[in-house]
């Protein structure tokens, strides 16, 4: 089958290679319809993430058609229709049965290299590094999904690929990002970075009964997309100094709520730092923290600040004198899939919200490695991929 594979620090190119295989009895086999290139994949694209080998199969925003089950698997049947989490939860551990299923305690079969570096493992990943499992990802024709009966959600309605997809990840992962903030009726809500991920964190902030909400960008696209399709006010960081914009919006005060969907910003200009990886015994870039840095300086105090945004590694010169002493309350996390794809599914059927606002460029699988440049560069007024084998 062909695959879109990782080779090295800034390069993906597409390869055939051979087609999953049952190895477990809870596992499926999925035949992908749609996959996504999400903000995250650019981190693995540009080296921020360590733990991962040349070949391997990127990718963790999937859909498609049961091809396959195992004899353990009884929720699921061939011919199905589904859309797969980017998390790998077993559903029964301690975690699980707390609705936690990105801390999954069994999916990680590479837990404890996970464990060095973080002190725990979260759950696995697909197509996300091996200190997350070695998983292959869903950028290619076929996926095994493990545990297959607790992660995929059926789609039983005559809804279009691109209307459920990013059930996979980038919607619930926004709604998260923004029910983290604890958002009271008339909050003031600000997001950093209005790719996907803060799109979706926008749309997600109204559905809390936020009162305002204001996006931080400098793409024109991106910064459009907020405005038009989000009703946000925007800040072009390119342009204007955001904490100062921020007091003015906001009578002195700051933000009630701030949301980094930015991360460990793999197309950042500045220096990067670097650390030594004890797990690898390689050099990894340390994770920069503009965005958070700002977000805690701006947000008011006795706020709290939401993070959806992916970090893989080590971090300094976060404002922690900042943080402690304006009595914030920071929450993160991959998201718990589970817990969210059923319930949002139900907003989508109900034509609450339409998720396919942010595509914006339609590929081939074949053609993934440009759509991965474009992306990365913000050509062509690039914001979300998807890709159609």
């Amino acid at each position: 089958m062909k695959a879109l594979c990782w080779h090295g620090t800034g390069k993906v190119q597409v390869d055939n290679v051979p087609e999953p295989k049952i190895q477990d009895s809870r596992d499926a086999i999925i035949r992908i319809t749609a996959s996504g290139i999400c903000g995250s994949d650019l981190h693995l694209l540009d080296g921020f993430i360590p733990t991962m080998k040349s070949g391997d199969i990127l990718g963790h925003e999937p859909m498609g058609i049961v091809e396959e089950v195992g004899s353990g698997v009884t929720k699921l049947r061939r011919g199905d229709r589904v859309v797969v989490p980017f998390t790998i939860s077993c559903g029964s551990c301690f975690f699980c049965e707390k609705q936690l299923f990105s801390c999954c305690d069994r999916s990680n079969p590479n837990a404890e290299i996970a464990a060095k570096l973080m002190g725990h493992s979260p759950a696995g990943l697909f197509g996300y590094s091996h200190m997350l499992g070695g998983f292959a990802g869903g950028q290619a024709e076929y996926l095994r999904v493990p545990f297959a009966d607790i992660g995929p959600i059926k789609i039983e309605s005559n809804l279009p690929d691109e209307k459920v997809l990013f059930l996979s990840d980038i919607f619930p992962t926004g709604y998260m990002a923004a029910e983290n903030c604890d958002i009271e009726p008339g909050d003031t809500v600000a997001i950093w970075g209005c790719g996907p991920v803060g799109q979706f964190a926008i749309q997600s902030s109204w559905m809390f009964k936020a009162g305002r909400v204001i996006a931080i960008d400098r793409v024109p696209e991106r910064l459009r997309m907020a405005e038009q399709h989000g009703k946000a006010e925007t800040i072009d960081f390119s342009q204007d100094d955001v904490y100062t914009r921020l007091q003015e919006m906001t009578g002195g005060r700051g933000p009630d709520r701030v949301i980094d969907a930015v991360g460990c910003e793999a197309h950042a200009a500045s220096t990067w730092g670097v650390v030594v990886d004890k797990v690898s015994s390689t050099v990894m870039p340390s994770d920069q923290l503009h965005a958070l840095s700002e977000a805690i300086k701006c947000c008011r105090k006795g706020g709290t600040v939401s993070v959806p945004g992916a970090y893989g590694g080590l971090a300094d010169k976060l404002p922690l004198g900042a943080f402690m002493n304006k009595g914030l309350t920071m929450k993160t996390g991959q998201t718990h899939m589970q817990k969210y794809m059923k319930p949002l599914l139900q907003k989508i059927e109900d034509a609450e919200i339409d998720p396919s606002f942010v595509i914006t460029h339609r590929v081939q699988l074949k053609d993934a490695a440009d759509a991965y440049y474009t992306f990365r560069d913000k050509k062509d007024g690039c914001i979300k991929v998807v890709l159609a084998p």
